[in-house]
């Protein structure tokens, strides 16, 4: 439990699984039923949203660092494959995307992404694909602009240029 509060500090950025990259703005306690909590406040710019989680739930709520270079490069290899499109029902893939996108690993978001990616010669997306697409390309850019340090803009044009050459 002590491993984790004092594996980050204030200004970190994070990466929370259902809403993606943040900065720890804080860390404070506050009295909730009667009981000293200690927690992370935690600011999703792209959300518009502030989370307050326990520090010791951060462990099991899967929030993490932003991701090392090597895993970087994995998702960037990811980008780089063919698409592997199952052949069930849309509403289950939907489901399975969702998953992927939640589960806050890079690699299966870059799956997510390379899966859905149309180049200009392909068929139109279905609303639905089209949205699935860009919720996994947003949390992968901003995934790539925190670790760069350049902005989500850049990240998509440097990731949709992976995705072009594949």
């Amino acid at each position: 439990m002590a491993k984790i509060k004092n594996q980050f500090v204030t200004g970190d950025h994070i990466v929370y699984p259902k809403h993606g990259v943040g900065q720890i703005m804080s860390i404070e306690t506050q009295e909730i039923s009667g009981l000293q909590l200690e927690l992370f406040v935690i600011r999703f710019e792209n959300e518009r949203m502030t989370l307050r989680l326990p520090t010791n739930k951060a462990e099991s709520s899967g929030m993490r660092r932003l991701s090392n270079q090597a895993t970087m490069d994995q998702a960037l290899t990811t980008l780089k494959g063919k698409a592997r499109i199952k052949r069930t029902m849309w509403s289950r893939r939907a489901q399975e995307y969702e998953a992927k996108i939640n589960s806050g690993s890079l690699v299966s978001i870059a799956e997510v992404v390379r899966d859905l990616f149309r180049k200009e010669e392909q068929p139109e997306q279905s609303y639905s694909e089209r949205q699935i697409y860009e919720e996994a390309l947003g949390r992968l850019a901003r995934e790539v602009a925190a670790v760069e340090d350049i902005l989500e803009d850049e990240a998509i044009k440097k990731l949709e240029a992976v995705l072009k050459a594949a």
